[in-house]
């Protein structure tokens, strides 16, 4: 194998869909921020996913609505008094 092609930070990760509050462990090197106390009473990190496999409809054969407006009516006013805030 090639010398320095995998990267250093190559660990365990727990990724979490918190729509359908399902977690998974796997290898991963993302960064993340936030951990978690796996089953087996470890600390990892944890990997938020808005949507995975347990919840997209192409997987659950179940369609899901979506809250769009809403999503962005809290981004507006999470930025509303920002300099990227829309001028009107």
């Amino acid at each position: 194998m090639k010398k320095d092609t995998h990267p250093e930070n190559y660990r365990l990760v727990v990724f979490k869909d918190f729509s359908a509050d399902e977690a998974f462990l796997s290898r991963s090197c993302a960064n993340t921020r936030d951990t978690i106390v796996w089953e087996d009473g470890k600390e990892y990190p944890l990997v938020k996913l808005e949507i995975s496999s347990k919840s997209h409809p192409f997987f659950t054969g179940k369609m899901k609505f979506v809250d769009t407006a809403g999503r962005i009516d809290k981004f507006n006013k999470k930025f509303a008094k920002t300099r990227f805030a829309k001028e009107d």
